[in-house]
């Protein structure tokens, strides 16, 4: 760098930072390469569009709490909704317009943990846990925790480099916003056929564990990468896409379920991809580990000295 350059200029678009605390910010996923820093000098003028909208999925998630508290539960799901469409696009416009920073990353796990974690768990407790208040409480508790832990999970190992799932593209367990819709699962039956049975604390407390545990597994879930469809197929994805969204306007309550059960089974064929990559990966390091130990051992150079004794011996007859 020249003597007075600004060190805080933009990094070329194709360059990959170096890993370290000063280029995290907001994701669109958790396999995503960060390529720009701003070398910890604070937040540009430019993250304030992807901040923002970040601040703008807190919101939403929070005012689902407000709904829930009415009785407004298609509204309360709604917003839970608008959350998370916010907190996907905030990763994307962030690295659009190269403005990652440590200030948004923060602002983002802060953003997930409230808007993911604890707003899900009240509005499930005021819909149906609250019958059984003491263990309806602790099921709440236990998906907000979990939620809580799987996201600083995910920051500690941010600059790790040996993450295997992360290496054969996949996440480690179920992400927040996943998981709030894998909770609200109940919640969305209920509206769909109007049946008391969903609602009922001794099936939604049960649930609502089961999900804590599942984000905060070792599993391999699909991320992006592992299922980007390929080049014969990106046309029927965008129909998909355009169905889908057909489906959310004209049946939303059973076109939710229909994605979450679609999400069930890509975590099914998530954990047997894995598998299979481990296996092989495994294969390889034993063939690599018998061929070193089979390998002859290499004669070591004798010095001067040993040689000239060697011929200085006298030969057997």
């Amino acid at each position: 760098m020249r003597p007075g350059e600004d060190d805080t200029q933009d990094f070329d678009s194709n360059q990959t930072a170096p890993a370290g605390p000063a280029w995290l910010g907001p994701k669109a996923s958790e396999d995503e390469h960060v390529t720009r820093s701003r070398a910890g000098k604070g937040l540009s003028l430019r993250a304030v569009l992807p901040n923002a909208i970040t601040a703008a999925a807190l919101c939403s998630g929070l005012t689902s709490i407000l709904f829930a508290i009415g009785g407004h539960w298609e509204q309360s799901v709604f917003a839970m909704i608008l959350a998370g469409i916010l907190d996907m696009m905030d990763g994307r416009i962030a690295r659009l317009l190269k403005a990652q920073s440590r200030f948004g990353a923060e602002l983002d796990s802060l953003s997930d943990s409230a808007s993911f974690g604890i707003a899900p768990a009240l509005v499930l407790y005021i819909w149906s846990l609250e019958e059984l208040p003491r263990f309806g409480w602790l099921a709440a508790l236990a998906y907000a925790i979990c939620c809580a832990l799987r996201l600083a999970r995910f920051n500690a190992q941010i600059d790790v480099e040996d993450q295997p799932h992360k290496s054969a593209g996949y996440l480690t367990g179920v992400p927040a916003p996943m998981g709030a819709g894998f909770a609200f699962m109940p919640m969305y039956l209920w509206l769909a056929t109007g049946e008391q049975l969903f609602r009922d604390p001794w099936l939604v407390g049960p649930w609502v564990i089961a999900i804590a545990v599942l984000m905060v597994s070792n599993l391999a879930t699909p991320s992006w990468k592992s299922v980007s469809p390929s080049g014969d197929f990106k046309l029927a994805f965008i129909a998909l896409a355009g169905l889908l969204v057909g489906g959310l306007l004209i049946e939303t309550w059973w076109t939710l379920v229909l994605i979450g059960v679609v999400y069930m089974g890509l975590i099914a064929w998530s954990v047997a991809g894995y598998s299979k990559v481990k296996r092989a990966k495994n294969a390889s390091a034993s063939t690599d580990g018998d061929a070193e130990i089979t390998r002859p051992a290499e004669r070591k150079p004798l010095a001067v000295d040993e040689v000239d004794e060697a011929l200085s011996r006298p030969r057997d007859q």
